[in-house]
């Protein structure tokens, strides 16, 4: 539900952005760093806020991925500890050696 909220949100958004470059129709000169171009406000309106919602989109999804896989390392430690404290401790009779002290 939080995210078809979210998503609708984003839509209400364009939808106006929309709206409010098609009923203006007036030419603009974008300069950007390469080059300098003449557009309407409606098609200049509706680029940028395309770029940024993909940028957006990208950075959050990358903070996802790196948090999804942090997650999923540590639950893989967490298994991997867990059956090493299921394990039964066993003594080998081989290493061990008996203290021996001198009563002297």
């Amino acid at each position: 539900m939080k995210y078809f909220l979210i998503l609708l949100l984003a839509l209400v958004v364009f939808v106006i952005s929309v709206t409010l470059g098609a009923n203006n129709n007036q030419v603009v000169a974008f300069n950007y760093l390469i080059a300098k171009g003449n557009y309407s406000i409606s098609t200049l309106l509706a680029i940028l806020f395309a770029i940024g919602f993909v940028l957006g989109w990208g950075i959050c999804g990358g903070f996802y991925l790196r948090a999804s896989l942090s997650l999923r390392r540590a639950k893989r430690k967490i298994k991997r500890l867990e059956t090493q404290l299921e394990q039964p401790v066993e003594l080998s009779t081989k290493t061990a050696s008996p203290v021996v002290l001198n009563k002297e």
